[in-house]
């Protein structure tokens, strides 16, 4: 799935951080894809999860702060969302290391990622940008 202009919400570092996620993702999944080795793949796939870990607690911080400065009405809401996610990752990434790096784990986190970037990023997000234009807020707060 690729990035594309309207997943903007119209906040420059929200929307660095999801063009930067869509790149990861995708490349993560063509790695998945590929028909390298099992251990070939292994590196891009630790490089991934160390960067979903980092990714998840700073983006969705920020993404939350932006939020709260808009008085966003579904926030919290939002925020579980964040929650769950950030406990999948940390899950998975902690299931890999102890299964001794299995594939098909990484095959559903893959699919996890691919679904999240539509149902989250491209649906629920947009939601955001859309009370923010509604209440004529702009990408830096009031």
């Amino acid at each position: 799935m690729l990035w594309k202009d309207i997943y903007e919400l119209g906040v420059p570092a929200i929307d660095a951080q999801h063009k930067e996620l869509f790149s990861r993702v995708e490349a993560f999944l063509q790695v998945l894809r590929s028909k390298e080795s099992w251990e070939e793949k292994l590196p891009k796939i630790n490089e991934t999860l160390e960067f979903m870990k980092g990714y998840v607690v700073e983006h969705f911080h920020d993404e939350e702060e932006y939020q709260k400065k808009i008085n966003y009405p579904k926030y919290e809401a939002h925020k579980q969302v964040h929650i769950g996610m950030v406990d999948y990752v940390l899950e998975v990434s902690k299931q890999f290391e102890e299964s001794d790096n299995n594939e098909n784990l990484m095959q559903q986190f893959g699919g996890k990622l691919l679904s999240w970037l539509i149902n989250h990023v491209a649906a629920e997000d947009q939601q955001i940008a859309d009370y923010a234009k509604k209440e004529g807020v702009s990408g830096n707060g009031r």
